[in-house]
């Protein structure tokens, strides 16, 4: 559904529903209620108006319909639905509103309307977190002050009021599905993996909602696409805007950064500028490589200077939860990528490592194929700690892949004790699940953290 002029609305602000309070949703009731819409918010849980997670709200004046959603709220004629992210489109209230004819929108598209400062965008299947804090950093060591925020942690209704230069935000299929007039100065679109098909419903729809990140672009804005993987590049000619490349195979675009010779370089037409040797990246992986050749190509669109982005490349240790180096135990060295939620994200990791990993995976069954990582788990994996619903499926393709040891496990305590168990010095104990957390875990975060609770523990 097209929406309707949102100009209109925040010149003559109206009553706006907000479903779901969560961090993005909450985020989104404070920022209308101080911009004069009269906001209801409801939520499933039955939590009381006194409790800290709501009551600011309550204090700003909007209306609380808490621990479920009554029909009756489809029924009224609000200006406009805001959902939060997570909540799918097939949700009962939510097709309710729909079929109620509402418009539904997510945070980033109301941010947006608020927003005169310049805005880019990152999305993609992998990669998302790192990139963005990259371009963060680099925009940052260049002399501005960037907001880093959206689904990287901190809501983007959050940001709103924030004294900064130019946002820098991760958006989500989930968010971008909610975009209608979304608008940001650069986008850049790292990859295509099969991921979140149980919300979208197919992987074409979430190809779709990617997409969206460029619907209302101009020529004067530009388009960063993974030049690498042609599911991204052969739609560059189909987009308005400017297109830049990144690429670890050449330069073959007019504008971008790419692998030439063994070092990062950017490219402006014939004009070609050495950024710094690809051995001088301090993330380790190939995907990092990407990672970090799409970095540099966001943030020089953005205004960041070579030496900045060289600075920071050679420098940058990763993010948290991200191929991230906990600690070593008697010659083993652990690695937390609990935010490895899908197989690509996995193969990844494990493609950083030559031999000699003991693999913590599993969880979340969303009826994707494991069988893609089966050339990278053999010869690399030694054994496998496996654990929540997909731990079964996981042992198959184990199996297959001639790993000769495998332990099923129930809790991320005994995963980690099993892996100490048989890890040898020398050896990489790597928990990348390769599923989402919602199984054993409230978010890949605590999974992530658990884990390294339990590897300190050692």
């Amino acid at each position: 559904m097209k929406l309707v002029t949102p100009e209109t609305w925040l010149h003559a602000p109206g009553e706006a529903l907000v479903v779901g309070l969560g961090r993005s949703g909450k985020a989104v009731a404070s920022l209308l209620a101080r911009r004069g819409f009269r906001v209801t918010a409801t939520d499933e849980r039955a939590l009381d108006p006194s409790d800290p997670a709501v009551a600011p709200l309550a204090a700003l004046g909007v209306d609380l319909v808490l621990g479920g959603h009554p029909e009756a709220l489809a029924a009224r004629p609000w200006q406009f639905v805001a959902k939060s992210p997570g909540i799918p489109y097939h949700q009962a209230f939510i097709a309710k509103l729909i079929q109620a004819s509402h418009v539904i929108v997510t945070d980033v598209e109301i941010a947006s309307w608020f927003e005169t400062r310049p805005i880019y965008a990152i999305t993609g299947s992998n990669g998302k977190t790192t990139t963005t804090t990259l371009v963060g950093e680099m925009l940052k060591a260049s002399g501005y002050r960037p907001i880093v925020a959206g689904n990287i942690g901190t809501p983007v209704c959050d940001v709103v009021d924030q004294p900064g230069d130019l946002l820098v935000l991760e958006v989500s299929s989930f968010q971008l599905d909610g975009t209608h007039t979304f608008h940001p100065q650069g986008g850049a679109l790292l990859n295509f993996y099969p991921a979140h098909i149980d919300y979208h419903g197919s992987y074409e729809a979430y190809q779709q909602a990617k997409w969206k990140l460029f619907a209302n672009q101009t020529a004067d804005d530009v388009a960063i696409l993974n030049w690498d993987q042609a599911l991204v590049r052969d739609r560059a000619s189909q987009l308005a805007p400017r297109v830049c490349g990144f690429s670890l195979e050449g330069a073959p675009f007019d504008e971008g950064v790419g692998v030439i010779d063994g070092a990062l370089v950017a490219v402006r037409g014939r004009e070609r500028t050495a950024i710094l040797p690809v051995e001088h990246v301090a993330l380790p992986g190939r995907h990092n490589l990407q990672n970090a050749a799409a970095a540099a190509a966001v943030a020089l669109a953005a205004g960041a200077s070579v030496e900045a982005v060289a600075r920071v490349l050679a420098t940058f240790q990763g993010v948290e939860h991200r191929l991230e180096f906990v600690r070593e135990v008697s010659g083993v060295r652990y690695y937390n990528d609990s935010k490895a939620t899908n197989p690509d994200a996995a193969r990844q990791a494990l493609r950083s490592f030559e031999r000699g990993i003991v693999w913590i995976a599993g969880g979340l069954d969303r009826g994707i194929s494991f069988d893609p990582l089966l050339p990278d788990i053999s010869g690399r994996v030694r054994a496998a700690v496996l654990l929540g619903e997909t731990r079964e499926q996981l042992r198959d393709v184990i199996a297959r892949a001639g790993v000769p040891t495998f332990v099923l496990v129930s809790s991320m305590e005994e995963a980690v004790h099993e892996a100490s168990r048989i890890a040898e010095p020398g050896d990489v104990v790597l928990l990348s699940p390769a599923c989402a957390s919602w199984d054993m875990f409230p978010s890949y975060e605590v999974r992530g953290s658990m884990f390294k609770e339990a590897v300190h523990r050692l």
